[in-house]
Parts: structure tokens; sequence; C-alpha cells
């Protein structure tokens, strides 16, 4: 590893350690969110990629959280913590199963509510960091307002690798990405990010209809 190379690794540590340090202060997080999935076998030329999913999400520590899907298709993720509710109104189908360790990882999120430290589990790199400023309209070079984190399991995995989008200079993550062992990508950007408002803990419990379904794909804890 050359010179450049070990400033760019010191780089995208000090991006993650800044990061790490944020959520450790965030109790709860909330934002209007979209998610983009690219196929590796749609990746072909000619070949149509899934249309955007947008929606809210609200999270806490530890571990609670709800995705509120409204675009294209209405649909809720809850969690207390310990059980995950997937709500389809559709269909007025309801899946509950426990919650299991690594449930957020396709998120890339298990580190906002306390579930893993980003230098502990993962080779974390950067191809731009602010040690290799851009030149911005005006001519005069500039640090990059955020920072793409690529990170690889240090363990074996359920996918290939992670990545987080953030700004260096306060750590808020912007966007996170998954890349699963197929090379299917799924991109989630955060906007009208807010932090520690103490949503009402009945944000994240889930009350099936009398005219619901209820499917049981596990034994609740």
């Amino acid at each position: 590893m050359g010179l450049g190379a070990d400033a760019s690794a010191s780089c995208a540590e000090k991006v993650a350690a800044t990061v790490q340090a944020h959520y450790d202060s965030v109790r709860d997080f909330s934002a209007q969110f979209e998610q983009t999935t690219r196929s590796a076998l749609f990746g072909q030329v000619g070949s149509e990629q899934p249309a955007p999913v947008r929606g809210e999400v609200v999270l806490a520590k530890p571990g609670k959280m709800r995705w509120t899907y409204a675009e294209p298709e209405p649909s809720l993720v809850v969690s207390d913590g310990k059980t995950l509710w997937l709500y389809s109104p559709k269909q007025r189908e309801a899946q509950r199963l426990p919650v299991a360790d690594g449930y957020l990882t396709g998120a890339a999120l298990e580190f906002l509510l306390g579930d893993g430290k980003l230098l502990d589990s993962f080779e974390v790199t950067a191809d731009v960091c602010p040690f290799h400023p851009v030149e911005g309209a005006d001519g005069k070079q500039a640090p990059p307002q955020t920072v793409e984190l690529e990170l690889t399991p240090r363990e074996p995995a359920s996918y290939e690798k992670l990545g987080i989008t953030a700004r260096p200079t306060t750590g808020e993550v912007v966007a996170t990405r998954v890349i699963d062992l197929f090379g299917n990508e799924t991109r989630i950007s955060f906007q009208r990010i807010q932090r520690n408002r103490d949503p009402d803990p009945a944000t994240f419990v889930f009350e099936p209809g009398a005219d619901v379904q209820v499917i049981d794909l596990g034994t609740p804890p």
C-alpha cells in the first residue's frame, strides 16, 4: 500500500469514527426516504429497474423502527425491538416474526441504533475523502460535502458490502447502500432528517385489525 493509499485509509477511518460518534449521541432519527434497487440481472442494457420506493422512517434506540411506505404501494414495517411486523393494507395481511440479530444490516443502520461499531465490524475505505479536495464551480479547491464509505464485513455475512454516504464534518448519514451476494444493490437516501425528537412509544407498536390475516413466521420472544 502506497503513501496515498495509507492517507486515504486513515481518512476513511476518521470519517467512520466521526459517524460513530455522531450516532452514539442520537437517541432517535426520523426522515423522509427514497429507496432504489438495481438488480444485477436487470442491469443489462435495455432492462428496466424497479421504480423508486418513497415514504417516512422513524428509528429509535434500542432497535425500534417504523418504515411507512407510501409509493408505489402503501405498506408498513414496524418493530418494537422484539417483534417485527410486515403489513400490507392492500392484501389485509400482516406477517409477524421475532427480531433476530443483524436484522437491520440490510439498511446499513445497525450502528445507528446501538447494535454495532463500524470500525470493529468493517474494513472501511473511501475513494474520495477530505484529504483529497475537489474543484468547485468557482475553481477553488474545497473538501467534498459528503464522503462515500465502503464497508467490507470482517466476518462472513449475508451480503457483500455496505455503503454509507456521510457528511465528514458532522458524521450525519444522508444515504445507505447494500450490495448482496448476488450483486444486487439497494440504496436508501434520506431527506428532512430530524434527531432526538422523542417519538411516542406507540409509534413502534402495531395492532392488526380484526379483518387482517396474521401470518406467524416464527415464535415471538
